[in-house]
């Protein structure tokens, strides 16, 4: 129960559908077992069965949709159907039925393997019943997901509050056990009671009702053309084909074996959206093949199932909780798919894990797993790739606090103006829409939010444009500052910039002049300053003194090199680097992110995947977090220092950084070291294999995470975190997190490749977005759970822009050239 109800929380959650989920196959019958009108009728021959949100709180609706044969619809024109039963006063390819607990709605799997949805015919004699006999192809557990879902909608009806506040028992109230068995749709008996009704000489289509004594257990509907008055043979719908296994490569000659365990084998299926079991017992080796890359090949009795390098983009996930270990697979024409290895015992799993982590660690890191890892290191490893959350005592409050936060979701998207749900096509777009392509072929690559302005500003080349946040949470085009140039006059596209100086400065980096900076007047447009920061010392990444400086008049700033770290003050004369405030190291750390507290708390990132916590510049980190392997692209840290979050290209990493226990319980890791034995647990957020797996299979390029940050603003709590990767933009919720949820993120995808983002300062409630030509401001409830339908392309229509094609509307996009 606890895994479906899991599944039923995934698909209840998404607010911004009508369709919370569906039995995609199926015929719908009106059964009459005491009627003097015949035992049944076949209504739709094929159909949909859908649970649909309704305008109103609580309120859902169970509805049955037709699909339509190629030239069925046509043929209906003519004729057309007269409805049967409740829900005849709707379209005639489409009934619906609130879904209340008088429906008496019940699912039953037959020893056949039929999977039968039934409920009653309220306005019908006694004992009529509705049912839906699902296609052959549906999974029982699609349907056993339907069927919950359908009773949490009825819990919410009757006792108007969520179904996340009902507990088993009382959701066992809408199972309705002592209901006689649901009767066949369409029993066993004779071809001579088989008889036409309201048929006409001009009707294209003739429904049957079935006797007691008809012959077929699904009977087919005639099709009657008028024109010769023989029935054709319908055409079969065609089921969707279910995802198959790539041809295994040949593993390369082993070295070493580091695990070999047995398993069962699972296949992610993209079109049912489940795992598949494809063979029950497989032989799982890890093995070393030579200059640092290891290889996994899985082989059943009959077959090699699968075999590929050991690398990072495989995003693993162990879960000890249901012994299974899922993992992303990729093919030699770069298709993804999504295999799961079910255990039979948390001690083999335990021992596939640490094989496989240490392939791809000393893959990572060129080093040898036991020479160099100590123990209390190798369990930060490990722990940062389960998919468990240890429990404590906050677990029930944490989980409380989630469940707020969808209600307040959910509030916020019915609340919304209806304009601002979804985007749509807008009429109203002239031919003379202004050209968003730079003649140069430039695109927005950078963006930074003001804190103290309300304003964004995003670089393309060597122009940056200014674009105001008005009242409404929208973005409106401010100015253009053009052709930015050093005081020599040589124009540069900057490659990083950073707000300073109450937001009236830009601090920016020409990447042809990497020992300096300079400083743009923003009130001006122009750039009046280059500052030297040092002759042999260059600057790879600069961040401000503290979380909120670029609120303040705070003239200096960190800035790093790939061994260095140090103070830059622009009032000095000469050289801006502060010598006295001077970290090198010998070592080649190979720095790449920082960031700061709201106290001036500095932590750094390597490209070796390390992390180092400082509470002051000049000294030794006070706590040094080992390398999981991966590179770190990015780094935030939340204001009071509580919560460091690490951007690779594959996943995010969230540390909490207060020690609980031992002689510095209280203290963060900026201010005392943590013990050898007590590092912080990491927790790796990540997209599921699965979602990887369809993210690739509809966009056909790797994940690549920008930059994570959370929402931030003074006296403001951390409660989202944001990130992109190619065309999706991608939220987690700190609460949904800490609460162990499986699936605590939410996505919305565009149709070009999102380029930078960031919150509105001070909210979490808004976003701005920049892609390749255009920049939006997004609400977050407009974001999704990620579902088949969400991760697929936008469906709405397109309006055209001098030959390029986007799918939003002018009210919700900015695209003045600049």
């Amino acid at each position: 129960m606890f895994a479906i109800k899991s599944l039923s929380k995934y698909l209840f959650g998404d607010a911004s559908k009508e369709n919370i989920v569906e039995l995609p196959q199926g015929q719908l019958y009106i059964v009459r077992p005491h009627s003097i009108k015949g035992y049944s009728a076949l209504i739709f021959k094929d159909s949909a069965a859908f649970i649909r949100r309704t305008g109103q709180e609580f309120q859902y609706q169970l509805v049955i949709q037709r699909a339509y044969e190629e030239g069925e619809a046509e043929l209906d024109e003519e004729g057309g159907e007269e409805g049967t039963g409740e829900g005849a006063a709707s379209d005639k390819d489409e009934r619906i039925f609130p879904l209340d607990e008088d429906l008496r709605l019940r699912v039953d799997l037959r020893e056949t393997g039929e999977t039968i949805v039934a409920w009653k015919d309220l306005s019908g004699d006694h004992g009529d019943l509705f049912e839906f006999v699902c296609d052959a192809s549906t999974r029982p557990e699609t349907a056993a997901s339907f069927e919950l879902v359908a009773t949490q909608c009825q819990f919410e009806r009757k006792y108007r509050q969520s179904h996340q506040q009902a507990t088993e028992d009382d959701l066992r109230e809408f199972e309705f056990e002592d209901e006689p068995a649901i009767p066949e749709a369409s029993p066993t008996p004779s071809p001579s009671v088989r008889s036409p009704i309201e048929t006409s000489p001009t009707s294209a289509t003739a429904q049957y009702i079935d006797s007691p004594a008809t012959p077929s257990r699904l009977n087919e509907r005639a099709m009657v053309r008028e024109s010769s008055k023989k029935a054709e043979t319908p055409v079969k719908a065609a089921e969707p084909t279910p995802t198959k296994a790539p041809i295994s490569r040949t593993a390369p000659e082993t070295r070493e074996v580091l695990v070999s365990e047995h398993a069962e084998l699972h296949l992610f299926d993209f079109n049912s959206g489940t795992f598949v079991l494809q063979d029950e017992q497989v032989h799982s080796q890890v093995s070393e093949i030579g200059n640092w890359k290891y290889w996994l090949q899985i082989s059943g009795s009959k077959q090699d199932w699968l075999g590929q390098e050991v690398i990072p983009d495989i995003n693993p996930v162990f879960n000890f909780e249901y012994l299974s270990f899922i993992f992303n697979h990729y093919t030699e024409d770069g298709s993804a798919y999504s295999w799961l290895l079910k255990f039979k015992d948390r001690e083999t799993e335990e021992r596939f894990q640490e094989g496989l982590m240490q392939a791809l660690w000393e893959h990572q890191n060129e080093a040898k797993w036991g020479k160099v890892i100590k123990d209390a290191e190798k369990d930060y490893v490990l722990d940062a790739f389960n998919d468990l959350v240890i429990e404590d005592a906050r677990d029930d409050e944490r989980e409380a606090e989630a469940r707020e936060e969808d209600e307040e979701d959910e509030e916020e998207y019915e609340d919304a103006p209806s304009g601002q749900r979804h985007e749509e096509y807008d009429e109203d777009e002239s031919e003379d829409e202004v050209e968003t392509l730079d003649k140069d072929g430039n695109v927005n690559s950078q963006l930074a939010v003001g804190a103290k302005v309300d304003r964004s500003f995003v670089v393309r080349g060597d122009k940056i444009g200014v674009f105001k946040h008005t009242p409404d949470n929208h973005l409106e085009f401010s100015t253009s500052i053009n052709q930015v140039a050093a005081p020599d006059g040589k124009k540069f596209a900057p490659k990083k910039v950073m707000l300073h100086m109450e937001d009236r400065d830009m601090v920016m980096q020409n990447a042809d002049n990497p020992n300096s900076l300079y400083r743009m007047d923003l009130e001006y447009g122009k750039i009046v300053d280059e500052w030297k920061v040092h002759d042999d010392i260059p600057v790879n990444v600069f961040a401000p003194e503290n979380k909120f400086a670029q609120m303040t008049g705070e003239q200096t700033f960190l800035g790093l090199s790939k061994n260095a770290l140090y103070r830059i003050d622009p009032r000095l004369s000469g050289n801006k680097l502060v010598d006295s405030e001077l970290k090198q190291y010998v070592s080649k750390n190979d720095f790449s992110a920082a960031a700061t507290t709201d106290k001036g708390y500095i932590a750094v990132a390597s490209n070796k995947g390390d992390i180092r916590m400082f509470d002051r510049l000049g000294i030794q980190a006070k706590t040094a977090l080992p390398a999981l392997g991966d590179p770190i692209v990015g780094l935030d840290v939340s204001a009071d220092g509580r919560w460091v979050l690490a951007t690779t290209r594959t996943y995010l990493l969230l540390i909490d950084n207060l020690q609980k226990s031992g002689k510095n319980e209280g203290k963060l890791g900026f201010e005392k070291p943590f013990a050898k034995d007590s590092k912080p647990q990491p927790r790796r957020l990540a997209l599921t294999p699965s979602h990887v797996a369809q993210f690739q299979h509809e966009t056909k390029a790797p994940l690549s995470f920008t930059p994570a940050r959370f929402n931030t603003g003074e006296g403001v709590d951390e409660t989202t975190i944001i990130t992109a990767t190619g065309p999706f933009v991608v939220t987690w919720s700190l609460k949904k997190i800490l609460a162990g949820r499986r699936d605590p993120y939410s996505i919305k995808r565009y149709s070009e490749e999102v380029k930078a983002d960031n919150f509105r300062f001070g909210s979490d409630k808004n976003i701005v977005v920049a892609l390749p030509n255009e920049v939006d401001m997004v609400a977050r409830r407009a974001l999704q759970r990620p579902t088949r339908e969400s991760i697929m392309a936008p469906p709405a229509t397109p309006r055209r822009s001098k030959g390029r094609a986007s799918y939003l509307s002018r009210s919700d996009i900015v695209n003045s050239p600049y």
